[in-house]
């Protein structure tokens, strides 16, 4: 059986990986080969882990594939995808490293850290009126919850233990007290924190009406997918005052541009899609696909297996 690696694990993960390979199983990592070989490689392989252009498989897959492994969680750039094979992704597995990112985004804007991590580069003594007496408190905010996966969950968890009222928003979750756009827009005006859990087919979701809707002072986060907010509606609520900050782990186009102005605002913390990780990210990866691996070969259910048509 032949494994082919298109994510780019590093060294060590790589070590993991062919130290716990069953014996029959021959990998054959994409970084290794030059361009011209890669696809050739890729249409041999029966096993694949890894994210690879849509256009490998846009003409349908080798027959010899008979399981994908996503390296990731959303998939929305494959559910054009058609595939009549199992598929994958890693489940939940950045979940509580994004929620962890996106509560301290939050911390940092109520407790003002950012300003005081430049001051202390600068070495300069913050004054009471420049940061204590404008300090505010996450608990007891108002959040609603764009989305009910498994980061909004793990968001909701931390949330409550700041005796945060948080709603959660979708359209057929049992936990969801939000279903429509309306009954979002009826609660904006009086909700503190917005956190955006999207995926990317949610394309445009959070739309300029929606941002018109907020309370002024209130926040914006966004640790889903960039498309699915209007960049330049928030840019302008931001720019005018009217909103009190923003945490955002994605933007609509990666790496940021240089001239944004989204760089120097003062109130927006941008952490760069760092959100999902942590130590030992790439051995992750390698033990969830060991793991349904091992689910093949003694014919029991697989973890995490997706619909690539919906798209999360």
């Amino acid at each position: 059986m032949k494994l082919f690696v298109y994510a780019a694990l590093n060294p060590s993960a790589r070590t993991h990986l062919q130290r716990q390979l069953p014996a029959d199983l021959e990998v054959t990592f994409h970084h290794d080969l030059p361009p011209g070989q890669q696809f050739p490689a890729f249409q041999e392989t029966e096993v694949l882990l890894g994210n690879p252009p849509p256009t490998w498989l846009e003409a349908g897959p080798s027959p010899l594939l008979s399981f994908w492994q996503l390296d990731s969680a959303g998939f929305e750039r494959y559910r054009h995808l058609r595939l009549p094979l199992p598929v994958a992704n890693m489940g939940d597995f950045y979940s509580w490293p994004c929620a962890e990112t996106m509560l301290g985004g939050l911390l940092s804007i109520y407790r003002h850290l950012a300003e005081l991590a430049v001051l202390q580069a600068q070495r300069q003594w913050a004054s009471r009126a420049h940061v204590r007496n404008r300090a505010a408190l996450l608990r007891g905010q108002r959040v609603v919850l764009l989305g009910a996966g498994s980061v909004a969950r793990a968001l909701r968890g931390l949330l409550r233990a700041f005796e945060c009222p948080v709603q959660m928003l979708a359209p057929n979750h049992p936990e969801a007290t939000l279903r429509t756009n309306a009954d979002l827009r009826a609660v904006l005006p009086d909700t503190d924190i917005v956190i955006n859990c999207l995926p990317g087919s949610a394309e445009g979701f959070y739309s300029a009406d929606l941002f018109a809707a907020m309370r002024p002072g209130s926040i914006y986060a966004s640790v889903g997918r960039g498309n699915t907010t209007d960049e330049p509606a928030l840019l302008r609520l931001l720019q005018a005052g009217y909103l009190g900050g923003a945490v955002l782990d994605v933007t609509a186009i990666e790496p940021l541009p240089a001239d944004s102005p989204l760089w120097t605002l003062p109130n927006v913390i941008l952490t760069q899609h760092t959100g999902g990780g942590q130590h030992h990210e790439d051995e992750g990866k390698v033990d969830q696909l060991l793991r349904n691996l091992d689910h093949l070969r003694h014919n029991r259910p697989l973890e995490n297996l997706v619909d690539l048509s919906r798209g999360y």
